[in-house]
């Protein structure tokens, strides 16, 4: 059974791909302290601090890690500390058993998808798309805070139904990884709806060059008609988006689809075409007429809030929200 987070809880640290805890460690550690702060008790788990090339450790290695914390009953929250590119290696080693059999809140974005997935598809219990350690709670004022107040309305005071409430301002410069040198560049929020609709249905998705990786395999959830998909990616070109919502086409998930959520694309390099990601989206669509909200922020951008993989939304393209209408608890 899922809980409420509280102060004293113990949240484990696991590095299913990037070794950012080695190579990006002002920043780890100002994340750590951060969740320290708000009375958190911070986990290390056993791959922090260590590199393997562009890894954390083997495939095994970055498995036991995460099984350790996962079969650890005291630790109430597991989160990633960043995403990377290969989290998709660890999903053959993962103890979903332990996680069936002892539930706990597990939470990331980006390559940590992979993972989210997987142990939904193997155990059918929701797993959170949401700020991981380094490069959501590393983050420097204000926009630090905007994240973590979603978390704690989402993880602490959780009631349904909630409706998230829009940030007023949202930035993805890239600067201020390590060192702050002046705040990052603020822009006015907007949601965009497209096909006036109200969608309730089921959460699945997350990054979508991450899901390139291992859609069609029996690490990746069913996707059964009505489902509200999520998609989000991240310093992507063109060429990569294309390819990546093609390959979703021809998977038959847009068969499927009651609608979708497409999260804000962090620094997108539109290749001279002039074409938004919600425009090569639409292209794909090939003229279904699927109700889309774009430009979300449950995505790689600044600030950023979690939702449930597996639980119900409601989405309304007309006033523009999400409200969560079914517990996780």
């Amino acid at each position: 059974m899922l809980e409420r987070l509280q102060r004293g809880d113990k949240i484990g640290i696991f590095s299913p791909s990037d070794p950012a805890t080695a190579t990006a460690k002002k920043r780890y550690i100002r994340g750590k302290e951060f969740l320290q702060s708000k009375g958190f008790l911070i986990v290390e788990g056993s791959l922090t601090g260590k590199q393997d090339g562009y890894r954390s450790g083997t495939p095994k290695e970055r498995a036991d890690e995460l099984n350790e914390l996962l079969r650890d009953p005291t630790i109430k929250i597991v989160m990633s500390s960043i995403g990377g590119t290969n989290s998709n290696s660890l999903l053959p080693y993962i103890d979903y058993e332990a996680f069936k059999n002892n539930p706990k809140i597990v939470i990331g974005y980006s390559d940590t998808t992979a993972v989210l997935l997987a142990l939904y598809a193997k155990t059918h219990i929701p797993t959170f798309y949401g700020p991981a350690l380094i490069p959501s709670f590393g983050e420097f004022e204000p926009l630090v805070n905007d994240t973590y107040d979603y978390f704690e309305r989402y993880f602490c005071q959780f009631e349904a139904p909630y409706t998230i409430a829009k940030p007023e301002a949202w930035s993805d410069e890239m600067m201020n990884w390590l060192d702050y040198s002046k705040p990052k560049t603020l822009f006015k929020n907007e949601w965009i709806g497209i096909q006036e609709a109200v969608i309730e249905g089921r959460l699945i998705g997350g990054n979508n060059n991450t899901m390139y990786g291992f859609i069609g395999t029996p690490y990746f959830p069913e996707i059964k008609d009505g489902d509200i998909l999520l998609i989000e990616d991240s310093l992507k070109d063109a060429a990569t988006v294309e390819k990546n919502f093609a390959m979703l086409k021809l998977h038959g998930v847009f068969d499927k689809a009651g609608g979708i959520l497409l999260g804000k694309h962090e620094l997108f390099d539109d290749e001279g075409t002039g074409k938004k990601p919600i425009d090569m989206l639409l292209e794909q669509l090939d003229g279904k007429k699927i109700p889309i909200l774009a430009d979300i922020d449950c995505a790689h951008t600044h600030p950023m809030f979690p939702l449930a993989i597996g639980k119900k939304i409601r989405m309304n393209t007309v006033e523009k929200s999400i409200t969560c209408i079914e517990k996780w608890l």
